[in-house]
């Protein structure tokens, strides 16, 4: 990793001091924009001259958007690169990639298929890189998530969050938060879809207040947030089994009325309705998720900021 760049690669890299700023940063982005058109630039503009890479090997709505519009806001501009498009496609190495891209922009997000790639590329560049999503983590999605309960129920700290379904990146994400953030984190997977024991073991080795179970009414009981995600990500192979295994996770009304009286359901989208959250759950008055949605744009800025040493 060259010296003094700022990645972004987990959020278990950072320190507690680091990631409050970033939060910080998000809330403050937010609220200084209230009823401004979306395209309008912030009035500071700090990335007035900067440019931003982004390459895509999955799929993506949210990312590619916020990060886009995110970087349109503080001043700055933005190139799309699809894997496929690029000599990554034909056998350059991510090496090579990064190198080259480290002379032409100045960062660079990556929705990769291989955590790994992320590390070799952010190894080889001079310039931050962001991982918009690998099959390891998903920790832009998590700051925004974290801004999202912090907006409806103050400073996270102290609070129960469920996580019911698979037990994959976003998941992941949220267990490295809980290291640094103190609030408990109850997880309940099938048993073949269980959180990663080794970021579950480091979590608990830093004292953070991490639960790992297979019963979902146990892990919702009386939590202040409901976490779940799809059950077959991209990637996967083995829908029909995870189809056989996930239905007790499905968020529900009757699961709902097992948590807070006031909780708060959360997706990180897209959601396969009918399958792990029903409609009703999804547009009913505790669901988050469109406020979740729009803060992916202000959680990009906060990282952008804090990678280009502006936080």
């Amino acid at each position: 990793m060259i010296p003094d760049v700022r990645h972004f690669l987990d959020i278990s890299s950072l320190s507690t001091e680091e990631l409050r700023a970033i939060l910080d940063e998000a809330h403050a982005r937010k609220a200084a924009r209230l009823d401004w058109p979306k395209a309008k630039r912030d009035e500071d503009a700090p990335l007035d001259g900067y440019a931003l890479a982004m390459i895509f090997q999955k799929n993506s709505t949210r990312t590619r958007v916020s990060f886009e519009i995110g970087m349109h806001q503080l001043g700055g501009t933005s190139i799309v690169l699809n894997a496929n498009d690029t000599q990554l496609g034909r056998g350059e190495t991510v090496e090579d990639t990064a190198r080259v891209l480290s002379r032409m922009v100045d960062a660079v997000m990556i929705r990769a298929n291989s955590h790994q790639d992320v590390v070799d590329f952010s190894a080889a560049s001079d310039v931050p890189v962001i991982n918009g999503l690998t099959d390891l983590s998903h920790p832009c999605q998590i700051i925004a998530d974290i801004v999202t309960i912090e907006e409806r129920m103050g400073d996270i700290a102290g609070k129960t969050i469920a996580w019911l379904g698979d037990g994959n990146n976003v998941c992941t994400s949220f267990v490295h938060a809980a290291e640094k953030l103190d609030f408990k984190l109850r997880i309940a997977t099938p048993a073949a879809y269980a959180a990663r024991g080794q970021e579950i073991a480091a979590a608990k080795a830093a004292s953070a207040d991490v639960e790992v179970g297979t019963d979902a009414r146990a892990a919702i009981a009386g939590a202040d947030v409901v976490v779940t995600d799809t059950w077959v990500s991209m990637g996967d192979t083995d829908k029909d089994a995870r189809m056989a295994a996930f239905p007790p996770f499905s968020v529900n009304e009757q699961m709902m009325q097992l948590a807070s009286k006031d909780a708060l359901f959360l997706h990180c989208l897209p959601a396969h309705r009918g399958e792990e959250v029903t409609d009703a759950v999804m547009d009913g008055p505790q669901s988050g998720v469109w406020d979740e949605a729009e803060n992916r744009i202000h959680a990009q800025k906060a990282v952008l900021l804090w990678c280009l040493g502006k936080l």
